[in-house]
């Protein structure tokens, strides 16, 4: 099986499917990542006026992250940070088209459309285009995963709301998605931040309760196509 991760941030990756992708990645499959935002420069009133150096370190977190969770190979974009609403939607589709043709892949997971993030609700709509299930489409099933600090941040308010109907046991690769996350000194934050290891363990160990496991990540299964 083939996999695409789309993320419109660094970390979102890891925040989102970080277990899952180190525990399919264990299983044999192939992982690719996709980070489609630079990042940070949103934290500046004025996106040239970002540090470079603070934006590669990030660049280059996000390369030992794919490293560590197992992922085959991780492209990354340079939309504008939390501003993916100033770039034509066609754009970001354009994108994730190129991706879908050269890697086929099977599964796709992509940011949910409800967040509180502008950006996560772009990279959600582009991929639903996207992947439209035209004939000849690869993919047959995609899912929406949650960002911590983001989708619950938005207090059910934006449509679609999260529903996840679809829970991975990552008890085996809790402690790689936590460790991943570390390598983003830049995006973790200290407890009671959802983007703490504390909370992140605590969100793994709520959702594994959902689903009668010890700790597990969700999703929101949007489609899937059997043939």
């Amino acid at each position: 099986m083939t996999v695409l991760v789309i993320a419109a941030h660094p970390d979102d990756e890891v925040l989102g499917c970080g277990g899952t992708i180190a525990r399919l990645a264990q299983e044999g499959q192939e992982i690719y990542i996709a980070i489609l935002g630079e990042g940070i420069t949103s934290r500046y009133s004025h996106r040239e006026q970002a540090d470079q150096e603070m934006v590669e370190t990030l660049h280059r977190r996000s390369r030992q992250v794919a490293s560590l969770l197992g992922a085959e190979e991780l492209f990354m974009y340079n939309l504008p940070d939390n501003r993916f609403d100033t770039v034509p939607l066609l754009d970001v589709v354009k994108i994730i088209e190129a991706l879908l043709e050269k890697f086929k892949p099977d599964t796709v997971y992509t940011q949910h459309g409800g967040d509180l993030n502008i950006d996560h609700n772009i990279v959600y709509r582009a991929t639903l285009t996207a992947t439209r299930p035209t004939a000849g489409q690869s993919v047959k099933t995609l899912y929406a995963y949650e960002v911590a600090s983001s989708t619950e941040w938005a207090f059910q308010k934006f449509s679609p709301v999260f529903q996840p109907n679809v829970f991975v046991d990552i008890k085996s690769t809790l402690e790689t998605k936590l460790e991943a996350m570390e390598l983003y000194e830049s995006e973790a934050r200290s407890f009671p931040h959802p983007r703490s290891p504390e909370a992140l363990r605590a969100i793994a160990q709520r959702w594994g309760s959902v689903a009668g496991l010890m700790a597990a990540e969700a999703f929101e299964l949007i489609r899937v196509v059997h043939k």
